[in-house]
């Protein structure tokens, strides 16, 4: 008998909950209000799709031996928006906020708009939109 095995959820090991969760929160997610003391949160979009956080010391409270990759993350997330002006205008605002950009806005070869951020621990967090045709 095959298993069948479902994404069901993409976790995140954060070192600040509170600078994450406002990273993730000015990209629309619905963090849940005082969710920024939790050491563990579950956002969950309309979709049904769900974003964990973990502090990186409930990591460790079951896997004793876990240390923080170094390097490039290995994690990316892309979030779609509706037009090509609202990945500008979104990706100006997180900048503005402080967060860094890993590319800037373009108009990218496969017909999207297309930028590139990093979370507070340096993950690669996509937005984009269709170019019109």
């Amino acid at each position: 008998m095959a298993i069948e095995a479902r994404l069901d959820a993409v976790g995140i090991i954060v070192a600040d909950m509170g600078k994450a969760l406002a990273f993730y929160r000015l990209l629309g997610a619905p963090v849940p209000a005082g969710a920024e003391h939790a050491p563990h949160v579950e956002v969950v979009f309309p979709s049904g799709m769900r974003l964990l956080f973990d502090t990186e010391a409930v990591v460790r409270s079951f896997h004793a031996g876990w240390e923080p990759p170094t390097g490039a993350g290995r994690l990316g997330l892309a979030f779609a928006v509706d037009s090509p002006a609202d990945v500008d205008a979104l990706h100006a605002e997180a900048t503005a906020d402080g967060y860094r950009s890993e590319l800037d806005p373009f108009d990218a070869p496969w017909g999207q708009r297309y930028a590139t951020l990093l979370d507070p621990d340096g993950n690669g967090v996509d937005l984009f939109a269709p170019l019109p045709s």
